[in-house]
Order: structure tokens, then C-alpha cells, then sequence
């Protein structure tokens, strides 16, 4: 049973550990710093059995400021509720466990004063370092932010911050998209995303799939917008199939949600009269009638490319600021399969 004393034990001191070994505190910080090879082996001994015997842990934090170093990196998400960013979440937090740093995450939930909260928040953690998937609402506080410390953004550019960004590449995600549907037999294709907020990747690839529409001459294109109407809207587009076999391109993992849920309210099936294709894979999209058609981001090498490029600036590096992006994999299920 876990007695009273035990939870209230003071933490071991540096200093209780030095007297019990018979050295001095800078002995002891040696020893725990990495430079155990300076000392004396019997003295190395020594210090080791004691902070063993009394169960000492070294104040990290502590460390890293004297030394002006954290290993902290700090990273802003728009949504943590996205599976997107919970996998680019994942890959940059194994990235981080790899090189000895610890990632301290902080979720803006999609609101601007909860972005300028975390940013003003970071900087008290003395992170060495950020990793930004921003709403874009904030472009002076990440400017000043970048002038202090360096920085990368996943998947979304500021056109004034003059960082590393890595993400999808969005033109060939949607002409990937448009050359499946095509090749299937569609010709009506409606694409659904998210309200056109500023977000650079929202504007690319509906600039994308308008451009990819024009060059196909026997290929009809619109675009809906996530809001209240969606299922009438939808619905009314879906009334006019003038022009052939018909098919959904969802912009992302929230678009995808949506629009199913629109499609089975309104007593939709798909992969018969009405295709749909996903950007974003999505764990249920297997699972969804006769399973749903998606390009897959490679959203954990994402995340560990954002770190890898973090850690390249912390390292010094002052080459000019790249843009990495990410293939797509095209994963055919059945609801891009036309009745032959």
C-alpha cells in the first residue's frame, strides 16, 4: 500500500546526492551531463550506485535553460480532432523521440484567439523550435515568432513567411483524381471542400481542379461549398445530369464526412448511378458501401519531413526556404466503379 510519506517525499537535490557520494556538485553535473569519461571510475561508480539508492532524476528543464538548450519543439495545429493532423502529429512526435527531443503540442481548434493564445504561450516553454499548421489568420505574430526561433509549416503557406513547408502536392492529387474518374467513365464530376478562408491548400486545389475541368473537353466541373445547404445544394446538381455519369471529388477528410452523410440522408447509394472519390484516406472509408475510392496523404512522412527540415535550421542551415511535396497513392475501391 502506498504509504503517506512516499507521496509527499521531497525531490533529491543535486546537492544531497554530491554529499552522500563524497564529491562535489559539479562532479555530479559532470557525471549526469554525459561526461562520465572525466572521472574517475570509481568516483563514476560511486555516483551512480548513490543517485540509484536515492532514486535521483535530473530537472531536465533545468538543464536545457542553463545550457540555453530545452529540446522542446512546439507545434500548432488548426484541428487535433482531423485525422490528418493526428497522423502528421504522430510522425513528427516519433521524429522528435528519435533525435532526444520532446514535442509540446497545442490545438488552436480552429479559432484565431485560441492560434495568438498558443503562440504567446510557446514562446514562455522556450521551444527551439515550431512546426505550424496555422488557420493563416495570424501573419504578424508568426512573423515576429519566426525572427526568434526557426520554423516550418505543414501544409498550409503564409505568403509573406519565408520558412520551409512541407505537405501534399495538391495539382497532382486532384489530376490524379480527375484522370481515375475520367478513365471510369464519369463526365459530370461535382467537387465539395470547405469554405475558401484564406487556407492556402483549400484555394489549390479547387484553382487545381478548375484548371484540370478546362483541359478536358468531354468533362463537366462545379464546385459546392461546405455550409448548411450542402444536401439541397448537392442534391439539386445531382437533378441535372444532363451530361452524363455522374461523380463527387471531396476536397478532404471533412468534406468526405459530410458529403456521405448528405448522400445517406437523402437515401444515396454509390458505385452505381453516382462515383465518389476522397482526398484524404480515412480508417472508415472501407467501410462505407462498397468501400470508398481515396487518395491516400502520406501524412506521417509529412510530419517527420517538417521535423527533418525544423532540425536541418536548428543545425544552422541558411540555404533558401523549400516547399517538399508529397505524392498521393490512388486506393481504387468501389465507389468509382461504373456498371459495365
Amino acid at each position: 500500500m502506498t504509504t503517506q510519506s512516499s507521496l509527499t517525499r521531497p525531490r533529491v537535490t543535486i546537492s544531497e546526492v554530491a554529499k552522500a557520494a563524497g564529491v562535489s556538485k559539479a562532479t555530479v553535473s559532470r557525471y549526469i551531463g554525459g561526461d562520465r569519461q572525466l572521472l574517475a571510475e570509481a568516483t563514476a561508480q560511486r555516483l551512480e550506485a548513490v543517485i540509484q539508492h536515492l532514486g535521483y532524476r535530473p530537472n531536465q528543464m533545468a538543464r536545457g535553460l542553463k545550457r540555453g538548450q530545452t529540446r522542446l519543439i512546439g507545434m500548432l495545429v488548426a484541428d487535433i480532432l482531423n485525422p490528418y493532423s493526428v497522423a502528421v502529429i504522430h510522425g513528427v512526435e516519433t521524429a522528435c523521440r528519435q533525435h532526444g527531443y520532446s514535442l509540446v503540442l497545442c490545438n488552436t481548434n480552429r479559432d484565431d484567439e485560441q492560434e495568438r493564445h498558443h503562440l504567446q504561450a510557446l514562446q514562455s516553454y522556450n521551444v527551439e523550435g515550431l512546426i505550424v499548421n496555422t488557420l493563416g489568420h495570424q501573419p504578424g505574430e508568426l512573423l515576429d515568432l519566426h525572427r526568434r526561433l526557426p520554423m516550418v509549416l505543414v501544409d498550409r503557406q503564409l505568403a509573406d513567411l519565408q520558412v520551409d513547408l512541407v505537405g501534399l502536392d495538391n495539382t497532382d492529387a486532384v489530376e490524379q483524381a480527375l484522370d481515375h474518374l475520367q478513365a471510369q467513365g464519369y463526365r459530370d464530376i461535382i467537387a465539395i471542400g470547405e469554405p475558401l478562408d484564406g487556407t492556402s491548400s483549400r484555394h489549390e486545389r479547387v484553382q487545381a481542379f478548375t484548371a484540370s475541368v478546362q483541359r478536358r473537353a468531354s468533362v463537366r466541373g462545379r464546385v459546392l461549398s461546405l455550409d448548411a445547404h450542402l444536401p439541397q445544394t448537392l442534391e439539386q446538381c445531382l437533378a441535372n445530369d444532363d451530361h452524363g455519369p455522374q461523380a463527387l471529388l471531396t476536397f478532404n477528410g471533412v468534406a468526405t464526412l459530410t458529403v456521405t452523410r448528405a448522400l445517406h440522408a437523402n437515401g444515396r447509394g454509390l458505385g452505381n448511378d453516382l462515383g465518389l472519390i476522397a482526398i484524404d484516406e480515412l480508417d472508415w472509408c472501407s467501410l462505407v458501401g462498397p468501400g470508398i475510392t481515396a487518395l491516400a496523404q502520406p501524412t506521417e512522412r509529412i510530419g517527420a519531413a517538417a521535423f527533418e527540415c525544423l532540425l536541418e535550421r536548428l543545425r544552422g542551415s541558411e540555404a533558401q526556404p523549400r516547399r517538399l511535396d508529397f505524392k498521393a497513392q490512388l486506393i481504387v475501391r468501389g465507389s468509382t466503379s461504373l456498371p459495365t
